[in-house]
């Protein structure tokens, strides 16, 4: 993926309206959810003594990305998007309101909190793909990187305001009012997705069942190489990083010597290197790859790995973690900038949730491998190690490199013509076998089967279960290649969802057909279970 157009400013996506309005209504929202976080966490500690319950709040947050994400990514894909978020919106504001006035009547009970905490993290589980996927329709192609990069700086600005914020609030009146404030803000972004007008993508095809979505999804992004590689450097760039998360509170408090507003410092400095690192993040891409991007700020977040862990000056590991955020945003934002500039539109929402499946899931994991260690091994030793290992992670992810996605057309190209029949097959009929046959010169028969294998990532991800080349022993220059699909319906899908770089790769296999007019389509709908 190559360098960023040098005209795009960072800021430049907050010059469209949509966006900006998009963009400040979701940093209220967050500052709003970080303020709910820390009063549920403080409430339960006043309902009950059991430290199982304060820990399950935490769980309560997390747990629904885990279990709802891959369903909210197909949703997301199948369903009006704009008309998707209006329904969370007004589900989180309605649970965030309830825990409100619950608390202010004196009714919230430990049970009660947890399972409105949960319904909260349920909705923004379910909001966060579709929210992300719906950013390239606010901005241009080349303001999307920067659209992304202030996204994160807003989350992290709203990480370090929110805690804050609620911590003053639940001082002063207590968590009833951090409730209530927190569904306010739902309110703001329900206001500006209202106003929103989102184009609709037209389609005369009836939309896919949940369970079908999800199988596509799952089945586009195990065979696409550009996100395999994402998702592999971003597994091994979170499990060793959330060693820093997993552990802040143990270095703060026992390797610095610093109280609870201590900590709060250092989280405040380290969105503050977050917001700053936007500035740095336009450079680095105007002059490197995005390739480069991420190995440079994973191999610096490496290092203030190994600062934090051996240093005990306050002033030091102030400017380590202000460091660590600004390499943090350059690795998250470029990681997830990749995902959507590889992900068509049909599709955006469930590999963002995959991607999102991936990075959480390496946080968890990572969280507790760290913690695991830092018992037997203590902290600092265990901040060395994540961040010696996350020096040998960036050797072994050099050969997940990043495609160059410049010239990538992923529009839908409509060039496949409806396929001709005798009869109307059932949609749910199936599975389908279609084949195409080609007359191949034999001096072109090397790169004709390259061109094949290119061909094979396209079917395969837009939907084949298998696929196949095949040659005559009767006619050797014939060759033919075959695919199996799901249905006749899901066969359809693909004539919608095929791109123009789709396209670019299939004129490239047709060109070394020497027959006589185009390469033979044929189709072919099970009548015979076997």
């Amino acid at each position: 993926m190559a360098e960023t157009d040098d005209s795009v400013s960072v800021w430049q996506p907050l010059r469209e309206p949509v966006f900006r309005a998009m963009w400040t209504a979701a940093l209220v929202s967050n500052v709003g959810t970080w303020m709910q976080n820390v009063g549920a966490a403080w409430l339960m500690t006043s309902l009950t003594t059991s430290a199982l319950f304060v820990a399950l709040v935490q769980t309560a947050t997390t747990l629904p990305v885990v279990v709802v994400s891959l369903p909210a990514g197909a949703i997301g894909d199948i369903v009006d998007r704009r008309w998707l978020l209006l329904s969370i919106q007004v589900w989180m504001l309605v649970t965030a309101g309830l825990l409100g006035v619950l608390t202010a009547t004196g009714q919230t009970t430990p049970w009660i909190l947890l399972l409105l905490t949960f319904s909260l993290g349920f909705g923004t589980a379910f909001m966060n793909p579709t929210w992300q996927a719906i950013q390239p329709e606010l901005v241009s192609r080349d303001e999307l990187p920067a659209a992304i990069s202030l996204g994160a700086v807003g989350f992290n600005i709203a990480r370090a305001v929110g805690p804050a914020v609620g911590g003053l609030i639940l001082a002063a009146t207590g968590a009833a009012t951090v409730f209530l404030l927190n569904a306010l803000s739902f309110l703001a972004v329900l206001v500006v997705v209202y106003r929103w007008r989102r184009e609709p993508s037209p389609s005369e095809l009836p939309p896919e069942r949940v369970s079908e979505s999800i199988r596509r999804g799952v089945r586009f992004v195990r065979n696409d190489r550009g996100l395999r590689s994402v998702l592999a450097r971003t597994l091994t760039f979170i499990f060793f990083a959330s060693a820093i998360w997993a552990l802040l509170p143990l270095l703060v408090r026992n390797q610095l010597g610093l109280g609870a507003s201590g900590y709060g410092l250092v989280l405040g400095v380290t969105g503050l290197g977050s917001a700053g690192g936007i500035t740095v993040l336009e450079r680095a891409r105007q002059r490197y790859t995005t390739n480069q991007v991420v190995l440079g700020a994973s191999a610096l977040f490496a290092a203030v790995l190994v600062v934090l862990g051996t240093v005990h000056v306050v002033a030091v590991a102030l400017v380590a973690v202000a460091v660590g955020g600004i390499a943090w945003i350059s690795v998250l934002s470029s990681l997830n900038t990749a995902v959507q500039t590889l992900s068509p539109e049909w599709v955006r929402a469930r590999t963002l949730s995959v991607y999102m499946l991936f990075f959480l899931g390496g946080m968890a994991i990572g969280g507790l491998a760290w913690g695991a260690v830092a018992d037997y091994l203590g902290t600092p030793e265990t901040l060395v190690a994540a961040g010696a290992g996350l020096f040998v992670g960036l050797v072994g992810a050099i050969r997940w490199r990043f495609p160059v996605t410049d010239d990538l057309d992923l529009r839908p190209s409509a060039h496949w013509p409806d396929p001709e029949t005798a009869f109307d097959p059932n949609p749910e009929s199936g599975p389908v076998l279609v084949s195409v046959e080609y007359r191949i010169d034999p001096t072109t028969t090397t790169a004709f089967f390259d061109a094949m294998r290119e061909l094979e990532t396209v079917r395969r991800r837009n939907g084949a279960r298998y696929w196949g080349v095949f040659r005559d022993t009767t006619t050797p220059d014939r060759y033919v290649e075959v695919y199996l699909t799901g249905t006749w319906m899901a066969h359809l899908r693909e004539h919608e969802r095929v791109s123009v770089a789709d396209r670019e790769i299939q004129e490239r296999a047709a060109s070394f057909h020497v027959g006589e007019g185009p390469p033979t389509v044929s189709h072919f709908v099970s009548e015979m279970d076997g």
